[in-house]
């Protein structure tokens, strides 16, 4: 068998794979359990069959559902009920206790097919010994409203974290407290360096 006519096999097989669905997925993964109704269990990167029959699955990653709000439409926005939208959605993210966040409106942007209202997160973890910490890490919002989509719409809101261009959407990304322990630690690692 040359090598065309393996790839044409290991191919075809995939194929039956996919076609028979859950059932054979039981058979390679016996531990799998489906969490939720209609969601898919998990995601399968890098899978290959092989001539003999054999499938290699070098990683598994579970999926996880993304906790969202009902977003305020375009024609009942205002200033301070996106604000209040930008609370109620942060309230949905796991992180711990001890952080204090304050959210304020920065400006608002007017462009030729939307308006974009901008916003600032602000996070810390004062403590007894230091109330005013040494660092805080920032998480910006942006709520975009349309003027070509209808105003019944909900408003589009994007995310990204200080010092970062990654943009999020809040649909899409389930939020890490990570990044912002890590933003405050970059911080205080370059105010230690200058001497600050």
């Amino acid at each position: 068998m040359d090598k065309g006519e393996e790839n044409a096999a290991s191919e075809e097989k995939a194929q039956l794979l996919t076609e028979n669905g859950r059932s054979d997925t039981e058979e390679y993964l016996p531990g799998l359990e489906i969490k939720e109704k209609g969601s898919v269990p998990a995601l399968l990167v890098c899978v290959r069959v092989f001539p003999e029959g054999f499938v290699s699955i070098l990683s598994i990653l579970e999926s996880k559902s993304v906790k969202n709000i009902q977003w305020i439409t375009g024609k009942d926005f205002t200033v301070e009920r996106g604000r209040q939208q930008i609370e109620e959605h942060i309230s949905t993210w796991d992180v711990d206790r001890r952080w204090l966040h304050w959210t304020e409106f920065l400006w608002e942007e007017e462009l030729k097919h939307s308006k974009r209202y901008h916003y600032r997160v602000c996070w810390s973890i004062p403590t007894r010994r230091k109330p005013i910490p040494r660092a805080t890490a920032n998480v910006y919002f942006i709520i975009e409203i349309s003027k070509t989509k209808p105003a019944t719409l909900p408003v589009e809101v994007s995310f990204s974290l200080e010092y970062s261009r990654l943009i999020h959407r809040p649909e899409q990304c389930q939020f890490r407290e990570q990044w912002l322990k890590d933003i405050i630690e970059n911080k205080i690692i370059l105010m230690e360096r200058l001497n600050l």
